[in-house]
């Protein structure tokens, strides 16, 4: 099974989706899964992993919905406030639906770097283990360190880095990312997700060569037995098609084996998000 382990859907309002500014008109409309389903046939894809855009409960409830409809939708990777006292209870009322593979929290966006530190959000975070739901890290580079200390804290819990941390492909800002991506690699129950990488380069302007030398740091850390691609549509549409964005990931990884590509593009992400325990 060839998994999409990373995009979004969503109906459209600037008042809920203030981070699409002027510059990322092309993403002010509806994205839904009929709009993707051609799309991931067309590359090879047995579906996707749906990943909240929206900390809402409402988000997390309206994706859960859309993969009953859709059988494309392999899982969803939702929002709960894991600092809220109502956790247990919100945990329990959605433990029962299959299709929710794991929880996210935009710690990018958190005015405080320490936020993952805290240790209500650290009490939450360790609740997930138990309901075989995956946590999505959502940070940039300089969030690293402090992700590295998140992990090593939580060895039973299953932790899925997305974009590989967004380096600044754009101005080649390698160092001290490849070092801290070593490190966070180091520990076993962390995956990596190539996706997201086309946003952090020059829109307009990116070459596949811009992005190697960052592959090549994630695949040395991580090897190919706990790396997922992820075209984190409809944003990477910012910077290309859903087809260009696929095929260099897929032309980079032609130099490996069939049962590598295999891992790289369904096998890891079946393991990371427990997909073999449902029922589509």
């Amino acid at each position: 099974m060839k998994i999409d382990a990373h995009q979004h859907f969503w109906r459209y309002n600037p008042e809920e989706y203030p981070w699409i500014d002027d510059s990322m008109s092309v993403l002010k409309r509806d994205f839904l899964p009929d709009d993707l389903q051609l799309l991931l046939l067309q590359q090879g894809f047995d579906g996707s992993i749906a990943v909240q855009a929206r900390q809402t409960l409402e988000e997390t409830a309206w994706l859960l919905h859309l993969a009953e409809k859709y059988d494309t939708i392999r899982g969803v990777v939702g929002w709960i406030d894991l600092c809220s006292d109502q956790l247990d209870e919100q945990l329990a009322s959605l433990s029962g639906k299959a299709s929710l593979v794991g929880l996210r929290h935009v710690i990018q966006d958190e005015p405080d770097d320490d936020f993952m530190l805290r240790k209500d959000f650290q009490r939450g975070l360790g609740k997930l283990a138990r309901h075989k739901l995956a946590y999505d890290i959502l940070i940039f580079p300089r969030h690293l360190p402090n992700a590295i200390r998140l992990v090593c804290g939580f060895p039973g819990q299953t932790f899925v880095l997305d974009h590989i941390a967004k380096p600044s492909i754009r101005t080649k800002e390698i160092f001290p990312w490849t070092k801290h991506i070593e490190e966070i690699a180091a520990y076993p129950n962390v995956y990596c997700k190539l996706s997201g990488m086309v946003t952090e380069a020059d829109w307009n302007n990116w070459k596949p060569d811009d992005f190697k030398q960052y592959i090549d740091t994630v695949v040395n850390a991580f090897g190919t037995g706990r790396i997922m691609i992820g075209s984190d549509w409809p944003v990477c549409t910012l910077a290309g098609t859903y087809h260009e964005i696929i095929g260099l990931i897929k032309d980079y990884f032609l130099q490996f084996s069939r049962s590598e590509q295999d891992m790289l593009f369904g096998t890891n992400a079946l393991n990371a998000y427990s997909l073999l325990r449902q029922n589509h």
